[in-house]
């Protein structure tokens, strides 16, 4: 009986089946490429930068995909090669050589000049998003991250500090340091057309450099898993020339506020219902004081309710005071079965003309 030599070239019908599958691929691959290149696009997508953070790290992904594609079409051709290639004998001196060369350069050399490559464009890129001293300070911004909205003061402002929820105006054209925390577990800061994403550790603040060219309205996302609300947590990002941005401070002072908030008799009983209902949570300059949830004092100004569940509407906010745990599952605020639809309707129109 011979014995079979393992080192034969495999059989011609195995070398076609793999040449399908090899084809299979190909053409999948290619019928899926319009549906990967949608996700190129959008106010989420790190290909449409609108910053010198942001462009810098796009240069350093189309770096990376550019030299994982070449690696990828070596690799394929190497493994198609292997089906052509005739049968040889070699010695096991040869063999062992030949296997030497391949760790020393492919497991050694390569991941080297790899790294090295990519520490000389990611280093740069990561020291230009340090907040390292410049001749003239810039605007600081401080974020704090919540289960499952977003807490953004404005400790600069010149009429005290600015407090509001689930919005981040800038002022575009200059750069601003954003100091970022979080009061219960890990969240991720990410404004993905602005620059990078940076860790909001509970106890710790973190820093980061942003910059907008020009204004704009940007897309930003908690990047952490941080627990069953973790998908509605949105934040929206304006951008916004210098004077109207000074201008939405201003308008966002205390005083302003709770001048904002004590007009209109008609809602007085509103007022009173808010104050024995919803005090104890949420604050309305001049009215509460209150910080466990989000802000309310410019409540109607925003663009969306929820952390970006639900756009801003007539009518919206009494929809969130009655539908909020459908609408946004396993948030922290309780639900109101022991107010009638009056109050709520009430509390919601009263709140909708907290606009600055």
């Amino acid at each position: 009986m011979r014995e079979r030599n393992h080192s034969a070239p495999p059989p011609r019908r195995i070398q076609r089946a793999s040449r399908r599958r090899v084809n299979l691929a190909a053409l999948t691959l290619l019928l899926a490429a319009p549906i990967l290149l949608a996700g190129c696009g959008g106010d989420h997508s790190i290909l449409n930068p609108a910053g010198p953070a942001a462009r810098d790290i796009r240069l350093i992904w189309f770096v990376m995909l550019g030299f994982g594609t070449v690696v990828f079409v070596v690799v394929i051709a190497l493994w198609l090669y292997t089906f052509k290639k005739r049968y040889v004998t070699r010695t096991p001196a040869q063999e062992r050589r030949i296997g030497r060369r391949w760790i020393i350069g492919g497991g050694i050399i390569l991941p080297t000049l790899t790294v090295i490559a990519l520490l000389m464009f990611g280093v740069p890129t990561g020291k230009r998003m340090l907040t390292l001293p410049l001749d003239e300070p810039p605007e600081v911004i401080e974020v704090i991250g919540h289960q499952w909205w977003w807490e953004v003061r404005y400790p600069g402002a010149e009429g005290g500090e600015v407090v509001t929820a689930n919005q981040l105006m800038m002022p575009a054209g200059e750069p601003v340091d954003f100091h970022v925390t979080a009061a219960d577990v890990i969240h991720g800061f990410w404004i993905p057309r602005l620059g990078g994403k940076i860790d909001m550790l509970p106890g710790r603040i973190n820093r980061i450099r942003l910059e907008a060219d020009e204004p704009g309205v940007f897309g930003a996302q908690c990047a952490e898993l941080c627990g069953v609300g973790h998908a509605h947590m949105k934040l929206h990002v304006e951008a916004l020339p210098r004077a109207e941005f000074d201008a939405w401070l201003a308008a966002r002072s205390d005083e302003a506020l709770a001048e904002l908030a004590a007009q209109n008799a008609a809602f007085d009983t509103a007022r009173d219902n808010f104050t024995r209902f919803c005090s104890g949570c949420h604050q309305v300059a001049g009215i509460s004081a209150s910080n466990i949830g989000p802000n309310l004092s410019d409540v109607g100004g925003r663009e969306a309710l929820g952390a970006g569940v639900m756009a801003m509407e007539e009518g919206a906010v009494y929809q969130w005071l009655r539908n909020h745990q459908t609408l946004k599952p396993s948030n922290l605020m309780p639900r109101h079965d022991d107010l009638d639809n009056e109050t709520l309707r009430d509390l919601g129109a009263w709140l909708e003309t907290l606009t600055p």
